[in-house]
């Protein structure tokens, strides 16, 4: 985390938006134990949408947009996309 407050104003923006497109925060902070190898994140979110195409139009949206404006400001980090297997 950068600056406090901006990282309040981004997290209200993208869960507005990331609800706005259908997705589902999973995992959103708590404990991070790495177990193997040298990877040691601090903060871990972890966000359900319903198809790789959904995510890509909420990355790509207009209200995440909003979110972005903050995002240097906010916080570091690294942001993939995954396409998950139904079991």
């Amino acid at each position: 985390m950068l600056d406090a407050n901006a990282l309040q104003a981004y997290r209200a923006r993208s869960t507005d938006s990331v609800i706005k497109y259908g997705g589902k925060f999973l995992i959103r902070g708590g404990a991070v134990e790495c177990l193997e190898g040298t990877w040691t994140p601090r903060i871990i979110v972890l966000v359900e949408f319903p198809s790789m195409e959904r995510a890509r139009a909420w990355y790509r949206s207009p209200e995440y947009a909003l979110a972005l404006e903050l995002r240097n400001a906010a916080l570091k980090r690294n942001l993939i996309l995954v396409d998950g297997v139904s079991s």
